[in-house]
């Protein structure tokens, strides 16, 4: 009992570990003098105080003061732009502000010093939970005039604006002074643009723009900040920038090699109640690294402009979900994802290995014991996934691959084929007892280690499904680096998997419970189960006629179990095994003149209906595919990639359903077809994947006419004939 706690209290350290950053942590949080930043800078009249806050905080307006410090001058009420309002779980309804604000403060009195000490005080929030302590500030600001001598703003904006005589031009800057411009490739597929604005002046938030001149790159649409409020007597109401305006522009790429980027920045700005600088543009260059990782989330699609709405795929949702979602939200989206796959060929076959589990067990089985049994199994499953994908996410390529060579699926199919024996409690092979009793031990006699090792093996060899959410995380985790948040998304989507079998293990063991004549019959069907998980990895290397005349054998002896060559007087058993029967006679007809479907047995012979599959070429490297694009883009084609392998049970399910549905192929008929089979998963294989930073199959990639990867249109999973015509036809649209 004790050795039994010990694996199951591991279990929960890992995932407890897991959790740690998030409840010990505080990496994730801004220091407070980096979270709200301010400047000050003064006229004849007015302290202004301008705010910058980070995104996802902000500041209270009932805990923020301004005070001076400086014996003879006061200050006026503070007056500001309405903020947002806020049901805070602190203070209640609150007024809160974001992004930018600026306060301006009326000042008097008279001053024997050029400085004024203002004392600030504030007290904001994260949107994550933290709040930090009320702040006091200090800050020295210089007074430009005399206090008491009132400035005259109309005669001052008068003088100023007469530049086009020549007077007061002096007294203002060289317009590409007074607004620098400069831009950074910040990530492979992110662009940082910035505006350092000199003190005193102001940018117009709407007449900024940004345009690449570059084959190499497209942009999307630009998300500047929301900038400051102002009244303006040239444009009314508008929103300006000052000191800095910056924003991050998402770039697609047309390959990931490197080169020069030459970029137009429009602008207008003013200086503070003066002159309008005429609308103007800069130019900079930029280098654009060679790319190292896969797109982000921001990619726009290829061939479009910066206008275009955003075409992301549901890959790169995801991690995007993963990136900037609350961590709840992040855990639930993606345990309900997993609930969806639950029901797919990456978890179904799971389903008779956990009944051989349960159904094995040597010491009395309770409703208690089979969940703790399906429980160990599922946390061992959940644990590999999360495990193996953050290690596939920092260091790239498809481990599960690994575990689909022929050797590998031979041994883990006589595996399963020996503990369905152990349910027909033959065991007569000539096995050294101890080895025997092991074997026995692990599948049949209920030890939790040799559950936890099935879950283990379960996860790495017979469900190796890519799909969108996992290759979220995946990119998430590659991108970022950050393996913690990523594998709790990883987590996450596995237990949701994992939910049903849960489910099912505890109605198994409530079933078994009710033990009689019959338990003899439910133990031989789980020992059928097991033959048919062997034969179902056997079919990823063995001739699909082999495989259809197994699966015959496995129907006639699953009627045999069911009594229909022995008496019985229940009819319906002996009608259902009469039925199994007369399937498992089609079935070998079905593989002797060219069926290839068990649960469409007559697809693919002389007697079902004609079907049309489409042609694809196959190419093994990368030399193979640039030349293939390129001869394609040549004739003015687009071109798709098709990732497949034998033992990738969702792209046999893509070849049988949407490939060879008639309004795919008609989306497709002008379209050169590729596919790269990567079963035997060779460094060639490998170093094509790497190239295109694709995780495994089954994954599909467009291309334009001019030969660039629509990567937004990527299809990562399986994906339905009707959904998958829609997104051929946008993704092939020019």
């Amino acid at each position: 009992m004790h050795y039994r706690l010990t694996i199951l209290q591991t279990m929960v350290l890992v995932i407890t570990l897991l959790f740690a950053k998030f409840t010990w942590g505080e990496d994730e949080y801004l220091r407070v003098e980096q979270a709200f930043t301010y400047k000050v800078s003064a006229d004849a009249n007015d302290l202004t105080v301008l705010w910058n806050i980070a995104p996802g905080y902000y500041l209270y307006k009932s805990r923020m003061a301004y005070s001076s410090r400086t014996s003879g001058i006061t200050l006026g009420e503070p007056v500001m732009e309405p903020g947002e309002m806020k049901e805070d779980d602190y203070f209640g309804l609150q007024e809160v502000f974001r992004q930018q604000l600026k306060v301006v403060i009326p000042y008097s009195g008279s001053r024997e010093s050029a400085l004024l000490t203002l004392l600030i005080k504030s007290q904001g929030c994260a949107d994550k939970g933290l709040c930090y302590p009320p702040q006091r500030w200090e800050t020295d600001v210089t007074l430009p005039v005399s206090v008491g001598a009132k400035a005259d703003g109309g005669l001052l904006n008068t003088l100023v604006r007469r530049n086009e005589f020549g007077t007061m031009a002096d007294e203002f800057l060289p317009v590409n002074e007074a607004f620098r411009f400069s831009a950074i490739m910040f990530d492979d597929y992110t662009l940082m643009v910035r505006w350092d604005i000199a003190d005193g002046y102001y940018l117009y938030r709407d007449k900024l723009s940004i345009t690449g001149y570059s084959d190499l790159v497209q942009f999307a649409d630009i998300n500047w900040p929301a900038g400051v409020a102002k009244t303006d007597e040239h444009f009314g109401a508008v929103k300006v920038f000052y000191y800095t305006a910056e924003a991050q522009v998402p770039v697609s790429r047309a390959s990931k090699e490197g080169g020069e980027l030459l970029i137009e920045a429009g602008f207008q700005g003013c200086a503070e109640d003066a002159i309008c600088y005429p609308p103007g543009v800069q130019s900079f260059k930029v280098t654009i690294p060679p790319a190292t990782t896969t797109a982000s989330t921001a990619q726009m699609t290829s061939g479009g402009s910066g206008s275009n709405a955003l075409q992301v795929s549901e890959q790169d949702k995801l991690a995007g979900l993963i990136s900037t979602g609350a961590l709840p939200a992040v855990l639930a989206t993606f345990f309900g994802l997993g609930l969806l796959l639950a029901f797919t060929p990456c978890v179904l076959p799971m389903v008779p290995i956990l009944s051989g589990i349960i159904g094995g067990q040597k010491e009395p089985l309770t409703t208690r014991r089979s969940f703790i049994l399906s429980l160990v199994y599922v946390l061992a499953m959940a644990l590999t996934y999360t495990i193996i994908g953050v290690i596939v996410g920092l260091l790239g390529g498809n481990i599960q691959a690994m575990f689909q060579n022929p050797v590998v699926l031979i041994s883990f199919s006589l595996v399963f084929v020996a503990l369905a024996l152990a349910m027909f409690d033959v065991w007569q092979f000539q096995v050294p007892v101890a080895v025997q009793n092991k074997i026995s031990h692990v599948g049949t006699g209920g030890g939790y280690m040799g559950v936890a090792v099935m879950g283990v093996l379960s996860a790495l060899i017979v469900g190796p499904c890519v799909a969108a959410p996992l290759v979220g995380a995946l990119i998430f985790i590659g991108q970022s680096g950050d393996a913690v948040r990523g594998g709790l998304a990883l987590f996450a989507l596995s237990i949701g998997m994992g939910t049903p079998l849960l489910v099912y293990g505890a109605t198994a063991g409530q079933l078994m419970l009710r033990a009689g004549a019959w338990m003899e019959t439910i133990k031989r069907l789980f020992g059928i189960m097991l033959l048919g998980v062997a034969i179902w990895l056997l079919a990823r290397i063995l001739p699909v006629d082999i495989v259809m005349l197994l699966w015959a054998a496995l129907a006639v002896a699953t009627a045999w179990v069911l009594g229909l060559f022995r008496k019985t007087e229940h009819l319906a058993m002996r009608s259902l095994a009469g039925a199994l029967l007369l399937y498992g006679a089609v079935l070998a007809a079905s593989g002797l003149t060219g069926g290839y479907d068990p649960a469409s047995p007559l697809r693919g012979t002389p007697w079902g209906p004609q079907e049309q599959h489409l042609e694809f070429q196959r190419i093994k490297s990368v030399e193979d595919l640039q030349a293939a694009v390129a001869a394609a883009s040549s004739r003015g084609q687009n071109t798709m990639l098709d990732f497949y392998a034998d033992w990738c049970v969702e792209c046999i399910k893509m070849e049988k359903d949407a490939f060879s549905a008639a309004e795919v192929q008609g989306v497709l008929e002008n379209v050169v077809l590729l596919q790269a089979d990567v079963t035997e998963n060779d460094a060639i294989d490998k170093a094509l994947m790497k190239h295109l930073g694709i995780i495994g199959p089954p994954t599909i990639a467009f291309y334009d006419r001019q030969g660039n990867e629509r990567r937004n249109y990527r299809v990562v999973g399986f994906m339905a004939a009707d959904e998958f015509a829609r997104h051929s036809t946008a993704a092939v649209a020019e």
